[in-house]
This record gives C-alpha cells, sequence and structure tokens, in this order.
C-alpha cells in the first residue's frame, strides 16, 4: 500500500513535470492551471490502473499449485467507470497441491482455502468438502477427527452443486 501512495505521487509530480516542459516549449501561452490538473490527473490515473491490475499482480505471484476459485467483481457509483468496466476486488484461492483426501471417506476432500481482498490482509482457512452431499464445513471451530476419517464436531454448510469451490476441490 505504501508502494502504490509513493508510485501515485511520484506519478502526479511527472504528469505536472509534463506540463510544464509543454508551457515551456509554448513560449508560456498555456494556463497556469495546467499544471496542477495535469498532477491530479496522473495521480487518479495511477490509482485507477492500480485497482484494475491488482488481480493480475496478486495472480501471477500465487505459488505452484493455487488456483483461483472465484472472483468477486466491484463497481461503485463513486468511480463512474466501473460502471462500464467493473474491477476485481477480492478473490478465493484453493490449495489444490495440498488438497487431501482419506481413503475410507473417498467423498470427502480437505484444502485449504485463501481469502484476498484489495486493501485486506489474506485470510486461510481450513476446508473440509462433501463432494456427493454438496456441503463443506470449516475445520476451526471443535472439529475433530476420528480413527477411521470421520468428522465430528463439523458444522456443515449446504452449497449448491455448481459451486465454483466445490468443483475445483473436487475435481482434483
Amino acid at each position: 500500500m505504501f508502494l502504490e501512495l509513493i508510485a501515485t505521487i511520484f506519478a502526479g509530480i511527472a504528469c505536472a513535470g509534463v506540463a510544464m516542459l509543454l508551457n515551456i516549449a509554448t513560449g508560456r501561452r498555456l494556463p497556469r492551471w495546467l499544471m496542477p490538473v495535469a498532477a491530479g490527473l496522473g495521480m487518479i490515473g495511477m490509482t485507477i490502473s492500480n485497482e484494475y491490475t491488482w488481480f493480475d499482480r496478486t495472480v501471477e505471484r500465487l505459488p505452484q499449485g493455487v488456483e483461483v476459485a472465484m472472483t468477486v467483481e466491484e463497481q461503485s457509483w463513486l468511480r463512474p467507470w466501473t460502471q462500464f468496466w467493473p474491477y476485481t476486488k477480492r478473490f478465493v484461492a484453493v490449495d489444490t497441491a495440498t488438497a487431501r483426501s482419506n481413503e475410507n471417506l473417498p467423498d470427502q476432500r480437505l484444502a485449504d482455502i485463501y481469502f484476498f481482498g484489495r486493501w485486506s490482509p489474506v485470510n486461510q482457512a481450513p476446508m473440509l468438502y462433501d463432494c456427493a452431499g454438496a456441503k463443506s464445513a470449516l475445520l476451526i471451530d471443535g472439529a475433530s477427527f476420528a480413527e477411521d476419517g470421520t468428522v465430528t464436531n463439523a458444522d456443515w454448510q449446504s452449497m449448491p452443486p455448481d459451486d465454483p469451490i466445490l468443483k475445483l476441490v473436487c475435481e482434483t
């Protein structure tokens, strides 16, 4: 976030510098307000560029085996251009490389899920999926495994059968 702020400030300075050079090249005939307007437009442009490239930059840095399962695009009236071109603000990734299953329960898969947000820290959660029953359970709150691999005290939640996270976990 700090580097994006520095880049935005430098973009404003660079655009103001270009406007100043144009003013000198035209014999100082351009209006005086051109430099601050150019600086502001440069900073706004840099901010918009950072918002639209955040998702691609983040996905490029994901380790091998972590795949994007779902994205959330955002539109805002405070940013009118997003009404035409929404940008990805959040996404969910699944660590398919470390997804596990139990031979006693072949329809269940255990996978780590990562939640990414534009201005949020990355959150990770171990989730158990029942591929045949289309349901999932978060394994943080007191769930435990029995000797045969069954899970006790799990809070199972129903999922639509076409859920993209469920599909990705169950296909691996």
